[in-house]
């Protein structure tokens, strides 16, 4: 009995089997059939190490939401040499709810020497090279994202010559707290003092001739400090070619979620577009020197994923891969040998025809002629 049930189990799954075995006696290879297979073999080989490869990467998810978070403050990191005495120049911020942040808050005032040394040279060269690539090929900056914290630090680097020139610039650097509203942060001639109008800074101690607004920023940032995220404006260097220039930026700064495999922070991108002129009140260029920062903040959010690619959906492509190339060689290998099979068989066709026999009445016959024993002799 238990035998007896076996063998229909064993017969029912047969009659279930979708991959018929054909015995080797009816299979049929052929040379070309051989050379069809290595291509579409060396074809799959190709093609999932390529798709291996993209399983193995990671591409970044951008989401827009509108920033409700109107409440807390935003930070602003500052790391700019000017070419002017630290007595003589001074940074502060004042915002549109008509509140200032001095710089005594968390900016430091270090004398330096304004110009670099062939290291620090090297560093800003390499720097603004990748800040046009950054400009022309915006996508290495899913790079970037992708690799924060693994780069280098993109902080300038210390002096490796001891300098004896005495300080004629003045690094400001640090980081300050403001309210998250469009704000002006600004380095000028004289230090900032309240006012009830507003601020003012004490220039009137500080000679003409001593202006010189040339700078350099080494770093620019809002939001969280992350370490490898190099910001558009980092490395920039302006020379000014007279003593009453104004610099402005005009920075538009998107809030930024960064979930990565690496890092989730909150930090912020911006754009920027830059001007500067001269002032000169007798030809109608009215203003104050100095370098201008304004900025305004964007009322979207943007959050920036990594993503992966699930290991199912590279079992599907996969397959997909295999079978769609299995059944295109097949289908046009048939289609070929069927191409072929038509012409050979005109041309024998036409071989046949072509070939007549001379009969003793005079007519002719387009049959082959037998070939016996006798007639070889």
């Amino acid at each position: 009995m238990r035998r007896l049930n076996r063998k229909k189990t064993l017969n029912l799954m047969k009659e279930l089997d979708a991959f018929p075995k054909i015995p080797e006696s009816y299979v049929e290879t052929s040379a070309s059939g051989g050379t069809v297979s290595l291509i579409a073999f060396t074809t799959i080989a190709f093609l999932t190490i390529m798709e291996f490869m993209v399983y193995r990467d990671t591409w970044m998810k951008y989401e827009y939401e509108v920033d409700k978070d109107f409440t807390s403050k935003l930070r602003i990191n500052i790391d700019i040499t000017v070419a002017m005495r630290c007595q003589y120049v001074g940074a502060d911020v004042l915002d549109l709810a008509e509140t200032m942040v001095s710089s005594a808050d968390g900016l430091i005032y270090e004398p330096v020497v304004f110009d670099l040394s062939p290291q620090q040279k090297e560093w800003q060269r390499m720097l603004q090279l990748i800040q046009s690539r950054l400009q022309e090929e915006h996508s290495l900056q899913d790079v970037i994202f992708k690799s924060a914290f693994k780069s280098a630090s993109t902080a300038l680097p210390p002096r490796e010559d001891n300098s004896l020139q005495s300080p004629d610039a003045c690094r400001i650097h640090g980081h300050l707290y403001v309210n998250k509203v469009a704000g002006n942060f600004h380095i000028t001639v004289g230090k900032a003092i309240p006012h009830p109008r507003g601020h003012a800074h004490l220039a009137a101690l500080v000679s003409h001739e001593s202006y010189n607004f040339s700078h350099r920023i080494d770093h620019l940032s809002f939001g969280e400090l992350i370490p490898g995220i190099i910001n558009p404006l980092d490395g920039t260097e302006k020379i000014a070619s007279d003593h009453n220039q104004m610099f402005q930026y005009f920075i538009t700064v998107v809030p930024t979620k960064l979930h990565t495999y690496k890092i989730s922070a909150e930090t912020h991108q911006f754009s920027v577009t830059e001007r500067e002129r001269v002032i000169n009140h007798a030809a109608g260029s009215h203003g104050v020197s100095g370098i201008f920062m304004k900025y305004d903040i964007s009322s979207l959010m943007v959050t920036v994923t990594e993503e992966h690619m699930p290991f199912w959906q590279f079992l599907v492509r996969l397959c997909g891969i295999i079978g769609g190339i299995f059944s295109t060689t097949g289908i046009l290998h048939g289609f070929g040998r069927f191409v072929a099979e038509i012409i050979f068989c005109r041309f024998r066709l036409n071989s046949y025809r072509s070939t007549s026999v001379s009969l003793p009445d005079g007519h002719s016959s387009n049959h082959l002629p037998l070939i016996t024993d006798n007639s070889t002799h």
